[in-house]
């Protein structure tokens, strides 16, 4: 089965709630429609109502089975949640944000805002996961995640990584394979690079549905180069040892002995991975953005990101070049994102905090 099939049985198993801010684009209809219909995902479209039920009828596309939550239609006295979201919207905003020069007045002008209003969605536990950006620029779309949803505590960046797909009857390598970052942290110091490669191991747990074996990658293996930026490599790989001392990883390591175990055999010492990378982590957006084009334009993977990691809830961004099938896929991951964080709280959480929050959701659920 191919790595991305399994994604999306995975989310079938327990579909989240996805919101999408930008309902009146014919794509990210047809994205909706399509998980909706195949029980990928709970669809949530934010925005003008109307408008968005116009674009529906324009492009046949059957709004069936999906929620339409437009934020500024006068809100149902019998619905307690939508009576009160703006109010209480606008106030959590204002105390994400006081520090930054928010006040109350320009809260109000910003959740009507269906960018804004979906990640708090997110945010508040209204919505489990967001997937915007085939209109919105990747700036916006970073910019207000990390404004409302924040950074998870185990972390102190974001980061962004590309599922890249390797499936086709020419690949003498099979399967999905993470690469980060390749969209968002140019020059990482070495505790950067190794935030960078823990945030894409758990990326790959989650999404791939196995252990990470993690290569960071380098112009040397094993020491066979003498270099500052071998050097931050080789250290990255060591905070990374320390924090998760069980995460299978070699650093520093070639592309080529990170994936073909042959070579890895020949050139790495002690190797934990043995030429059976499933996560390559690059040194810098340069080499990650070129090596992830490489793979698309030349090795012909599928391509799906950047997407992102290291923020408490999943939010993700798209290409504004993106078609529909690469929305569809993105939901697809941010549903199983999203159950991996409901995995990891319930984990962590006491019965009464547990308690608290399923009555929150159930409180949610009219959404």
């Amino acid at each position: 089965m191919k790595a991305i099939h399994r994604i999306i049985d995975q989310a079938r198993s327990a579909p989240m709630r996805i919101v999408l801010s930008e309902a009146e684009d014919e794509r990210v209809l047809r994205a909706a429609q399509r998980a909706s219909r195949e029980g990928v995902a709970r669809i949530l479209l934010v925005g003008d109502a109307a408008r968005i039920r116009d674009a529906a009828a324009q492009f046949d596309i059957d709004l069936t089975g999906m929620a339409l939550i437009d934020p500024l239609a006068p809100s149902d006295p019998s619905d307690p949640v939508a009576s009160t979201r703006l109010a209480r919207y606008a106030d959590e905003l204002v105390a994400l944000r006081a520090s930054k020069g928010m006040t109350l007045e320009l809260a109000r002008e910003e959740v009507v805002k269906p960018l804004c209003f979906a990640n708090l969605m997110v945010h508040l536990g209204d919505a489990d996961g967001s997937v915007s950006g085939a209109v919105h620029t990747s700036a916006d779309v970073v910019r207000t995640a990390l404004q409302v949803i924040g950074i998870a505590p185990s972390f102190k960046l974001v980061s962004s990584f590309f599922l890249m797909m390797l499936c086709e009857p020419f690949h003498t390598m099979k399967g999905g394979l993470i690469f980060s970052d390749c969209a968002l942290v140019v020059e990482p110091d070495a505790a950067q690079l190794a935030e960078i490669a823990i945030a894409a191991a758990d990326s790959a747990r989650s999404l791939l549905m196995d252990e990470p074996r993690v290569a960071m990658l380098s112009f040397s293996t094993s020491g066979s180069a003498h270099h500052a930026a071998v050097d931050k490599v080789v250290d990255a790989t060591h905070l990374v040892q320390q924090r998760r001392p069980h995460l299978m990883i070699d650093g520093d390591v070639q592309l080529d002995a990170a994936i073909v175990s042959e070579i890895a055999l020949r050139k790495v010492k002690h190797s934990q991975i043995e030429g059976h990378a499933n996560v390559l982590v690059f040194p810098s957006l340069e080499a990650g953005n070129i090596g992830y084009k490489l793979a698309e334009r030349i090795g012909r993977a599928k391509a799906i990101g950047p997407l992102l990691q290291g923020l408490r809830k999943p939010a993700n961004d798209l290409s504004r070049g993106c078609d529909a099938d690469d929305i569809y896929y993105v939901i697809a991951v941010t549903a199983v994102q999203a159950q991996a964080v409901h995995a990891h709280d319930s984990a962590h959480d006491s019965p009464h905090t547990s308690a608290h929050r399923d009555t929150h959701a159930a409180t949610s659920s009219g959404v």
